[in-house]
């Protein structure tokens, strides 16, 4: 099972993620883009940052937006290193700024 982070650790942890939010014991961040295929090529690229860590963001897509939120489920829903690493990753490919 997970360990949830302290407040202090996720807090810190967003200084280094422009435009994550930490609300409702999760990481939040929503992304526009220009249509609804680039969209979807984000959420494909996602998918494959998401496999490798065996971790799955909680996603939400209408047209040229996706809503993303990250906690762990075994950790009660909490965030946890995992949560931020997945958040990392994408930032990482995210060509969205």
């Amino acid at each position: 099972m997970s360990e949830a982070l302290a407040l202090d650790e996720v807090t810190t942890a967003l200084a280094e993620l422009p435009g994550w939010t930490f609300a409702d014991a999760a990481l939040h961040k929503d992304f526009v883009f220009e249509h609804f295929r680039e969209a979807i090529s984000f959420l494909v690229r996602l998918s494959f940052e998401a496999e490798a860590l065996n971790h799955h963001p909680e996603i939400q897509n209408v047209y040229n937006r996706v809503s993303l939120r990250l906690t762990t489920h075994d950790a009660g829903n909490q965030v946890t290193a995992l949560d931020l690493a997945l958040a990392r990753a994408i930032e990482a490919f995210n060509w969205c700024r």
